[in-house]
């Protein structure tokens, strides 16, 4: 199994604009045709689907909207051949940042992994937080 960097996923994702573009994006692809094939395994990170999601959220770079964002990374992540530690976590990581459009896809991902504890609270001074009904936001108490 090998591991695949953040712009083998972009060059995938995005529409080429130079020939050696066109080049990148046709090989990515055809990888992307064997892991879904079940011809080769590869594996990524969290932070490699944080970055491609800031990339592709970025004003600079793309633009898109948290929903064209899910709508093309979500048959990626799910491909079977597309190993990753906590899949399902991340999945519903990029159902909540498609829910909660404040959220950055970072905080997603933290939402995620509270909503698999009991209790589900987390400590943050991020009040964006406080909009998701099963969990509960906690502030530090100074002790005097």
């Amino acid at each position: 199994m090998r591991f695949a960097d953040t712009n083998i996923f972009l060059r995938y994702l995005v529409r080429p604009v130079t020939a050696a573009d066109q080049a990148r994006a046709y090989a990515c692809r055809a990888l992307l045709e064997r892991v879904s094939a079940g011809e080769e395994e590869i594996t990524t990170s969290e932070v490699v689907l944080a970055e491609i999601v800031y990339v592709l959220s970025s004003r600079r770079q793309y633009g898109l909207a948290a929903d064209e964002i899910v709508a093309r990374l979500k048959p990626i992540v799910m491909l079977p051949g597309l190993k990753i530690a906590h899949k399902r976590l991340y999945l519903r990581a990029l159902d909540i940042y498609t829910s909660y459009t404040d959220l950055d896809f970072e905080d997603a991902i933290s939402v995620a992994a509270v909503e698999r504890m009991e209790p589900a609270e987390l400590y943050s001074y991020d009040t964006d937080f406080d909009r998701i009904a099963d969990v509960t936001r906690l502030e530090p108490a100074s002790e005097a």
